[in-house]
């Protein structure tokens, strides 16, 4: 076993499994002593954990000393369940055949299989989980990016762009550094590309609704300026001013105008 194999039970499941799949996929393999197939599938998840050092998590659960969990329901970890010694988590994940092999992902369960299927058939079925060499990069372009390291970010999100156009991540990037510059349009026409079915896609949704709406709030706050100074007692048209203040992000100007309507 190696630090990326673990043992869980009832009681760190939630844990070691589902909590820490929001950080990296967690495959689950319940097993028992017993069982020939688990033995001929446990080295080859072990040397795939090891392979990806952290990428993925492998639990192993002990369905025997486990059974309600079983009946309930591993870059990657594996996490290896004894049927044996947890029969409760056995019963809690429905196990009804050694070595089952289920996979969580964002806490939830992604995908399964029961048996002792091949090494590259293991590989085939963790591949579609794991990230990619042009996610890899996003990831160091979004580094970059935090780092003030916007031009180098830049240039590596549109290296990505060159090899997949439709990548996510690449063009969530762009958009936010377009949004930054203050090049609305660019940043639009970024965002609208991210494809529908990516985790990528809420974030742009809503970074899109904050360009539309400081894009209307561009458009009137010179009108609101003028009313308000002409109407410095009109507290429905301050308190406009200051909301349209907000949205463009003058935060300092709008707090202003908000503590004078109080």
């Amino acid at each position: 076993m190696n630090q990326w194999t673990i043992d869980v039970n009832e009681e760190n499941f939630e844990a070691e499994v589902l909590e820490r799949s929001t950080e990296v996929p967690v495959i689950v393999d319940f097993w028992a002593e017993w069982c020939g197939p688990c033995k001929m599938l446990a080295p080859a998840l072990d040397e795939i954990a090891r392979e990806l050092q952290g990428q993925v998590i492998i639990a192993k659960v002990n369905v025997d000393d486990q059974p309600a969990l079983a009946a309930r329901y591993g870059e990657f970890i594996l996490a290896k369940v004894n049927v044996d010694e947890n029969q409760g988590l056995a019963g809690a994940f429905g196990i009804q055949g050694i070595p089952a092999v289920k996979l969580f992902k964002d806490g939830e369960l992604a995908s399964e299989f029961t048996g002792a299927l091949p090494e590259p058939m293991l590989r085939e079925f963790l591949s579609k989980f794991l990230p990619t060499a042009a996610d890899k990069q996003a990831q160091e372009g979004q580094a970059l990016e935090e780092s003030g390291k916007t031009d180098d970010a830049k240039a590596l999100y549109q290296e990505i762009l060159a090899a997949d156009p439709n990548h996510a991540k690449a063009l969530l990037g762009l958009g936010r550094l377009a949004m930054n510059e203050g090049a609305a349009d660019a940043a639009l026409e970024y965002l609208d590309k991210i494809p529908i079915a990516t985790d990528e896609r809420k974030e742009a949704d809503r970074l899109i609704a904050r360009l539309n709406l400081q894009s209307g709030a561009a458009e009137n706050e010179t009108a609101l300026r003028e009313k308000a100074k002409a109407e410095p007692n009109n507290v429905a048209a301050r308190f406009e001013l200051a909301q349209a203040l907000a949205a463009t992000e003058k935060y300092e100007e709008a707090l202003k105008e908000f503590l004078a309507i109080v």
